[in-house]
């Protein structure tokens, strides 16, 4: 009787139980819910997603330009004699930093600060607190990284023309006044939303902007430094000065031709769409067949002008060929991408000589490959792109020759009537690795002290 009464009393609570939870079913289940889409992760607003690629596509491309630093310095190295490769070395490492704190310092502010037209403000740049995430389109610590590798790119271009004569400190000097005021200055025009932008001159990733402009920087130096001991003969022959290592030198020109990628295809400036994302794998495609078309340019031409082929104007040639596409390597399709290559590989192979004949030495053949390729890459874009119209792109090639040839030619005569620009003869036969350096890149070779 107890034990029947305890048992229908059970069951009547397990009834109870279950009802009470039949009933609380829908709460449980809204509670559920709500714990869910607590837990569930968030996902990103289309703004947030283009804020992320557009600033990733810096970071990476930045990198990528950065990493043309080590490019620039291989070239150099296997340009150069051995005796002079330690030199090179040192230059460029110093450069990169150089450039990069005089970017903080006053060149950023001056290219893209409250710019008048003409050039920004003269005061170091900061970027928003650490977490802040209302930046605009992209981070603007991205920004200013990815803009400063490019300068760096600038001042590398007159390390390879003046190398194995000119002394250390003063060619630091001018890498300071280059990277922290004139090319930052100049840039305002057209990246700053200076002058030459208003004018419609169209430089997509700087032909002119950076490559003419180290260009005329270093032809301005070589006028004034003079040439090498023993380049040219008293009755006007070239004594060719082979460099030390075409290894390096072929590692240099493919560790450039790999950065470029960074230096065109970020140069779209924003990734947060189907078709900055296409444009940017167009750029990529056209970058690389230009460049193959300055190979393939140089190979044939000096086969036919020297009956053998020079590693170096091959070398050279593709290097001009990613400079002249530079100014526009979207526009242009496959083919045009090419030809524009493929000129800039013959304006190399042709004008080294024409350089000689007026004995301006250019040991790496910078000044072909970025000043005059520069240019030709400049000029040609009307051609294929609409935006642009070959008198505004005439009057910025000048503005830029102009202003970057007579500023620098001043700097380097200050520099020489005061420091000095040149080591003495003596220390040009030893080495600058002896003389400016003191650690020697290849210790073991004593013969080249004397070479």
């Amino acid at each position: 009787m107890k034990l029947s009464h305890h048992v229908t009393a059970r069951r009547a609570s397990l009834g109870i139980l279950a009802a009470g939870a039949f009933l609380a079913l829908p709460a449980f289940a809204q509670e559920a819910t709500q714990e869910a889409a607590e837990a569930a992760p968030q996902f990103a607003s289309a703004a947030d997603t283009a804020f992320i690629f557009n600033t990733l596509l810096f970071l990476i491309g930045g990198f990528l330009v950065m990493w043309m630093a080590a490019g620039f310095a291989m070239l150099e190295a296997g340009m150069v004699r051995s005796k002079n490769v330690s030199m090179q070395l040192l230059k460029n490492i110093s450069l990169y930093s150089i450039a990069g704190l005089m970017f903080w310092l006053v060149g950023y502010s001056l290219m893209y600060v409250d710019v008048n037209g003409y050039f920004g403000t003269l005061w170091p740049y900061s970027w928003p607190a650490a977490g802040t995430a209302n930046e605009g389109d992209y981070s603007v610590a991205s920004d200013w990284f990815f803009q400063m590798v490019f300068v760096a790119t600038a001042a590398s271009i007159v390390s390879g023309t003046l190398a194995e004569r000119i002394k250390l400190w003063p060619f630091l000097i001018f890498v300071v006044v280059l990277t922290g005021f004139m090319y930052p200055i100049t840039g305002s025009w057209k990246w700053g939303g200076g002058w030459l932008d208003g004018m419609g001159f169209q430089d997509f990733a700087g032909s002119t902007i950076v490559h003419s402009v180290g260009g005329w920087a270093a032809l301005a130096g070589a006028l004034l430094l003079g040439a090498r001991k023993g380049k040219y003969g008293t009755g006007g022959e070239v004594q060719p000065i082979p460099g030390s290592n075409m290894a390096l030198a072929t590692l240099g020109t493919f560790i450039l031709w790999l950065g470029w990628f960074g230096f065109n295809g970020a140069s779209q400036l924003a990734l947060g769409s189907n078709a900055d994302a296409s444009d940017i794998s167009r750029i990529f495609a056209n970058t690389n067949l230009a460049a193959a078309g300055g190979v393939v340019a140089a190979l044939i031409l000096t086969q036919l002008l020297y009956k053998k082929v020079d590693i170096t104007f091959v070398l050279n040639g593709a290097l001009a060929g990613l400079v002249s596409i530079t100014a526009e390597p979207l526009t242009p399709g496959p083919f045009a991408a090419i030809l524009i290559g493929a000129v800039g590989g013959v304006i190399v192979v042709l004008t080294v000589p024409l350089l000689d004949r007026f004995r301006i030495d250019d040991v790496v053949g910078a000044i072909p490959v970025h000043l005059l390729a520069g240019i030709w890459g400049t000029l040609v874009v009307p051609l294929t792109n609409a935006d642009a119209s070959f008198g505004a792109q005439i009057v910025g090639i000048l503005a830029y020759g102009i202003f970057t040839f007579a500023v620098a030619l001043a700097v380097w005569a200050i520099l020489r009537a005061t420091v000095g620009l040149r080591v003495s003869d003596e220390e040009e036969m030893n080495g600058l690795d002896v003389a400016e350096v003191g650690v020697e890149a290849y210790p073991e070779f004593i013969a080249s002290r004397v070479r």
